[in-house]
């Protein structure tokens, strides 16, 4: 995609260094001189955002993993002791606390990007992928944090996530003890869940190495969905969109700041803020508001096991959606049936997460007059977020008209041809 090496090195050291390592090449080639797009919009600096999030979240763990306490008599009171004693401490907490919010935030709409313009298909399915194995690694590390202050939500959230092992044949329980370093939730599950936790962020960094040179190969998707002609169709990414990426990041950075100085707690829960009593169950245990959705289809089946599978198997679907969407034309916008789905699908996940943070047997406000609950509202949105993938979208592609697409990048973007004439369309097929 990005075609023959332009970089020249300008001085001695340059020269020298480029013909042993060249990392200043590497970088030139990838962030500064390649063909990017010229038709990309705002939702395409989410991936920056993503990145400044990783950061922020290594840099300010590091820092805190220097004075947090993994005992369970101990960590509760370390968490207020750096909110109080040490320097900036409460800036760092909040900043860790609050980012991981920003970075699910972020990803969520990222994702949502690409579904909506096709980035998962060919031939950028193994950058899909990389990118949903980023986003269960970000899952992962988000609950093992959640574990570490040992509030009530913390350990009660321990105790229900890690029993939900136990339903797995065979495997369930040799992992669920190792998990627990013993036959309970206790001193040595939080010093296994705060080394995983440490561990995970340089995981999902190395990760993103991947997901950066998968992208780097076929180069990015656009707005049309249009294969990506060198020249007319793309700019070089700096200056035009490394100024676009920074204003975004500002913006995007205002309103994580934002959280962070004037509402630091307002997504996290106030039962967590009480240290964990074994002998005291919370009323309601909910997980942190990015994993909602999951945990309204976790409860969805009545069977223990039956909701593992399909919790699990929420996040499986997204592995195979590159061969699981039959339609030859990659963005929404030529797909006038597809918007329509696609927008449901949003509700639905949105429905998900209000389910998720209600009790079950409450009845839907409205729709509760006709003997809906939260429990069969949850139970047909999921219905729909699986039918999405697969009914609708192996079976749109085959019924669907698409609209007419433009015929190139360039023309899209300028509207007419060099002589002046009206832009004509291009074939459906690529």
């Amino acid at each position: 995609m990005s075609g023959p090496s332009t970089y020249e090195p300008k001085t001695g050291f340059t020269r020298w260094l480029d013909k042993r390592l060249p990392i200043a090449r590497l970088g030139w080639d990838s962030f500064v001189d390649f063909p990017t797009p010229r038709n990309l919009n705002y939702w395409w600096t989410f991936g920056g955002i993503l990145a400044v999030c990783l950061m922020i979240q290594i840099l300010t763990g590091i820092v805190l993993a220097m004075h947090y306490v993994p005992h369970i008599d101990y960590s509760c009171a370390s968490v207020e002791r750096i909110d109080r004693d040490v320097n900036f401490g409460w800036l760092l907490r909040n900043s860790h606390a609050n980012g991981a919010s920003m970075f699910f935030l972020a990803v969520y709409l990222h994702m949502l990007r690409g579904l909506y313009y096709g980035s998962y298909k060919a031939p950028r399915e193994l950058l899909w992928i990389l990118g949903v194995v980023i986003y269960l690694l970000m899952m992962a590390a988000a609950f093992l944090g959640y574990v570490l202050p040992w509030g009530q939500m913390s350990f009660w959230g321990a105790m229900v996530i890690t029993n939900l092992f136990g339903a797995l044949p065979v495997v369930g329980t040799p992992v669920t003890e190792w998990l627990w370093g013993g036959f309970s939730v206790g001193n040595a599950t939080l010093n296994r869940f705060f080394s995983l936790h440490y561990l995970i962020p340089f995981l999902i960094a190395g990760v993103v190495g991947l997901h950066i040179w998968a992208l780097h190969v076929p180069g990015n998707n656009n707005p049309t969905g249009l294969t990506v002609k060198t020249g007319a169709d793309t700019l070089p990414f700096h200056p035009y969109y490394t100024v676009k990426d920074g204003f975004a990041i500002v913006v995007f950075l205002i309103i994580f700041a934002f959280f962070v100085f004037y509402w630091p707690d307002a997504l996290g829960h106030a039962d967590n803020y009480v240290e964990a009593d074994a002998l005291v169950t919370p009323a309601h245990i909910v997980p942190e508001w990015y994993l909602l959705p999951f945990y309204a289809i976790l409860r969805a089946v009545p069977d223990k096991l039956g909701g593992v599978i399909l919790m699990f198997g929420a996040i499986g679907v997204l592995f195979i959606l590159p061969w699981l969407d039959t339609s030859r034309v990659r963005s929404m916008r030529y797909r006038p049936m597809g918007r329509w789905f696609f927008l449901f699908f949003v509700i639905a996940c949105l429905g998900l997460g209000w389910v998720g943070a209600e009790l079950p047997d409450n009845k839907v406000p409205v729709l509760g007059v006709l003997g809906l609950d939260f429990l069969w509202m949850g139970r047909i949105l999921t219905l729909y977020y699986f039918g999405y993938f697969l009914v609708v979208l192996p079976l749109l592609g085959l019924v669907e008209k698409p609209a007419e697409r433009p015929a190139s990048i360039e023309r899209s973007v300028l509207g007419k041809d060099t002589f002046g004439a009206a832009a004509p369309v291009a074939a459906l097929a690529e």
